[in-house]
């Protein structure tokens, strides 16, 4: 009987081609639960500051352009944590930083809740977000390195439609806990649950196709041999699948293991990828952040009350889960590059209609129905972005290339709030969410003109 090594057998039989002729199974049903947890409070964390703006604007008497300043600080940390984060996973490996991001995000969170003044306010508001900035490349890393290609799409877009759930759990909570406890104890309570997710975050595997990329053949054959012996049980000892070769697939030797860098991103087939990417993720971002991060806030300057503000804001928000939902079976159906022209063009136009009637005094009916289908569109718009980007890019740059796309639209979310408390003043909210729906046409038309279609592929047939 012949003798194989390590590396003749992971080149006969790769990483990728085990994976993908696995079924879905609850073993990584469970994998992306625990991402997912993560998720969903991390989204919790950022989206608070949409329905607390307006009190700690009250508490520290601040001006528009000053509120925007402080809406904007997360982001300034998550700018940093994505782009460091994207590339320390592809030289060290997706779990350990995986792990550290925690423990900025409770730390900072922590913190805010004692701040004294808005300047330190800020501060730990930047380290928050630089946790939360290592967190979302990797994970979306992660889900779609473990995935089959044929369910890939639709768990990345799944894993960001706990985005909208946090949301609204953020608006909830805040509708419940605000008159109770203050903003304050909102941030203290929230850096618990990091605690809880350091924790189970230890049963998330390494990546094996980051294994492999690295070189380290025999740690990535023992994690498949492992995902596949979770999955044999889970389907109650029954055989898997023969292997079929996935096409495309450079020997381990041959592939730039431990060097990923942002040069990589601008080589070859991948120039045309980043620069689409970045354009759709800043324009996205500072259409969307400049616009929910002061919905509350808007409603308040309008003439509704805190309480009312919140509930009408929790009331729109809700419209994002058969958002998220509608398009993670969407762009299966029908394809990334569709799917997310279509969310662009979508939230383009309903921004600019709530805009007008949230200027104009409309109805409140009026009011709730153009937001509800705004918010329909964005959070299918954030379904689509985050399963569409790590396929752009090869294993050995693909947090890399994530966490860099991640952090340009980091950039656009730091100075979207920003924008438009500047414009505030001199415009109205008519002209923010103008402005808005104009950052969501230029990213449509970035993907339309330089998008490849992804869906149905494993990741190293896209690869160029």
């Amino acid at each position: 009987m012949e003798m194989l090594s390590p590396d003749a057998v992971a080149i006969r039989h790769g990483v990728a081609a085990r994976l993908e002729r696995l079924p879905l199974t609850r073993y990584q049903r469970s994998i992306f639960a625990v991402i997912a947890t993560a998720w969903l409070f991390d989204s919790i964390d950022l989206g608070i500051m949409t329905f607390v703006l307006g009190s700690i604007k009250t508490e520290f008497h601040l001006s528009a352009a000053q509120a925007g300043l402080l809406g904007s600080s997360s982001f300034l940390g998550m700018l940093a944590g994505a782009a460091i984060a994207g590339v320390l996973a592809d030289r060290y490996g997706r779990k350990p930083v995986f792990q550290v991001s925690m423990i900025f995000w409770g730390i900072g969170s922590l913190l805010c809740g004692f701040a004294q003044d808005v300047t330190w306010l800020m501060v730990f508001r930047v380290l928050l977000g630089f946790g939360m900035g290592m967190e979302f490349p990797i994970g979306q890393s992660i889900v779609s390195e473990i995935v089959p290609a044929k369910n890939r799409g639709r768990y990345v877009a799944m894993l960001e439609g706990f985005f909208p759930i946090g949301f609204i759990v953020a608006g909830i909570a805040t509708y419940f806990l605000l008159p109770v406890i203050g903003w304050r104890g909102i941030f203290i309570a929230l850096s618990v649950p990091a605690v809880f997710v350091f924790v189970v975050r230890r049963a998330v595997p390494e990546s094996p196709r980051w294994l492999e990329s690295a070189g380290r053949i025999v740690d990535a054959d023992a994690v498949v041999a492992r995902i596949e012996a979770h999955v044999k049980a889970a389907l109650g000892g029954a055989e898997l699948p023969a292997v079929a070769p996935v096409t495309n697939v450079a020997p381990p030797s041959h592939r730039a293991a431990g060097k990923a860098s942002i040069a990589q991103l601008w080589t070859g087939g991948y120039a045309r990828r980043t620069f689409m990417i970045w354009t759709l993720w800043f324009f996205a971002l500072l259409g969307y952040y400049g616009l929910t991060t002061w919905l509350g806030a808007l409603l308040q300057s309008a003439g509704y009350e805190v309480t009312k503000s919140v509930f009408y804001t929790v009331l729109i928000s809700l419209a994002g889960i058969p958002g998220f939902m509608t398009f993670a079976w969407l762009i299966e159906a029908w394809g990334r590059k569709p799917s997310c022209v279509l969310t662009l063009i979508g939230s383009a136009a309903f921004a600019y209609l709530y805009g007008q009637a949230a200027g104009s005094h409309a109805p409140v009916a009026h009011l709730i129905a153009t937001g509800a289908c705004m918010q329909f569109f964005f959070f299918g718009m954030w379904s689509v972005l985050y399963a569409y980007t790590p396929e752009l890019y090869p294993t050995r740059a693909r947090a890399t290339g994530s966490g860099f796309a991640s952090a340009i639209g980091r950039l656009g979310s730091l100075l979207g709030p920003s924008i438009a408390g500047i414009v505030l003043p001199a415009m109205g909210q008519g002209g923010v969410f103008t402005l808005g729906a104009a950052s969501f046409l230029v990213a449509a038309l970035a993907v339309l003109t330089l998008g490849v279609e992804t869906r149905g592929r494993a990741l190293e047939e896209v690869s160029v």
